[in-house]
């Protein structure tokens, strides 16, 4: 079980946070603020687009990488469409890997490359291969890459990669960590703000850092469970197998990420599913070997040595408050009927941008939160 007297302990928290986690949770505003300045510097205000791209095609590797390419397909929507271009390869290691364009791509089309690495030749690659197809290419990664250089050679614009405030994180965990996010995925918003695709202006861009920066407030590690979003969610997750059902464009991008990063930093296995599609997808679930309960073996059996087996708890992520026709309902409904507990988050007023940078800094935290509690335990 989790301790949760260790939520409550600001200094074990800091002993146990070795990688830096929380504090790239907390410096998330800054991040956004340091990329919007960086992207206006590369010089995406001045760019003239000739009417709206085709299509957007977006590349990386990783988990920021990936959620990047989530959250453009969910705020490009209608506009455009968005296709995420897939590595291809015999394993994760430099060099090993390849991403290739799909036949169609072409000179009206848009290639958009994120890296927190930037030393993948794969996509220095891909970069070339836009170039031959007449693809324009715009790439977000550290300054000092070997894809800088790749992306200068075929005339394409590289934003240098927001480093963190005060120093970089562990390398280790760079590419899960919250403010990686958000470095490769401010100067995007000011791209496809510039192409017609988004609406994202610079003052939207410092609403969204505003509202990271109240956000951390509140799920700092100062402040206590009881009061704090990001710690009350981490507690109800222990030793649970989160389903984490979305409802909303945005708040899909938010579960998906949610689940990954607690793979990546936690070890902790969750699934998502977007409403009304996850009550199907994930119904069995609720009354199989997961369900409430649920015990299989012998009642008698002794079972002092015996870690607590995961039993599965609903979180509902929406994320705006929502009129009309709503699959809210029905969740509720399907997991109590089943003793199966539901933990909900929803963000406060304001524009879309700023409840999707909410739902991901309370995910982001509470992942953090349980990050740091399984290793406090370890």
């Amino acid at each position: 079980m989790l301790d949760e007297s260790l939520l409550d302990a600001p200094e074990s928290l800091a002993r146990a946070d070795r990688r830096g986690l929380l504090r790239g949770a907390a410096e998330a505003g800054a991040r956004v603020r340091t990329a919007a300045r960086h992207a206006t510097e590369a010089g995406i205000a001045e760019l003239n687009p000739e009417g709206r791209p085709r299509a957007v095609l977006v590349a990386g590797f990783g988990t920021a990488a990936s959620g990047v390419a989530d959250l453009v397909t969910a705020l490009v929507g209608a506009s455009a469409p968005v296709t995420s271009i897939r590595p291809t390869g015999v394993a994760p290691a430099a060099g090993a890997l390849r991403w290739t364009l799909p036949g169609w791509a072409g000179p009206v089309d848009l290639l958009l490359i994120v890296t927190a690495d930037g030393a993948e030749p794969g996509l220095a690659l891909l970069a070339e291969q836009a170039y031959r197809r007449g693809c324009s290419v715009v790439a977000v990664a550290p300054h000092r890459s070997p894809l800088r250089e790749a992306v200068d050679g075929v005339r394409g614009l590289l934003v240098p990669m927001a480093s963190a405030p005060h120093g970089e994180y562990d390398a280790e965990t760079s590419a899960a960590g919250p403010g990686t996010l958000w470095a490769l995925f401010t100067p995007l918003l000011a791209l496809l703000d510039r192409v017609g695709l988004v609406t994202a202006p610079a003052d939207a861009l410092q609403g969204v850092a505003d509202r990271l920066d109240r956000t951390a407030e509140r799920c700092g590690p100062a402040i206590a469970t009881y009061s704090n979003p990001a710690k009350t969610l981490a507690a109800e997750l222990a030793d649970s197998l989160p389903l984490i059902w979305t409802e909303g464009d945005a708040a899909g991008p938010v579960g998906r990420r949610f689940a990954a990063v607690l793979a990546e930093l936690s070890g902790r296995p969750a699934l998502a599913a977007e409403l009304p599609e996850a009550l199907p997808a994930h119904g069995g679930l609720l009354a199989g070997a997961f369900a409430a309960g649920a015990d299989p073996d012998d009642f008698f059996r002794d079972r002092v040595d015996e870690p607590e087996p995961l039993h599965a708890r609903v979180v509902l992520l929406r994320d705006r408050p929502a009129g009309g026709l709503s699959a809210a309902p029905a969740a509720r409904e399907l997991a109590l009927g089943h003793d199966t507990a539901i933990s909900e988050l929803e963000p406060d007023e304001g524009t879309d941008l700023e409840s999707l940078a909410e739902l991901l800094a309370v995910t982001d935290f509470a992942a953090v939160y349980l990050a740091l509690a399984s290793e406090a335990r370890v």
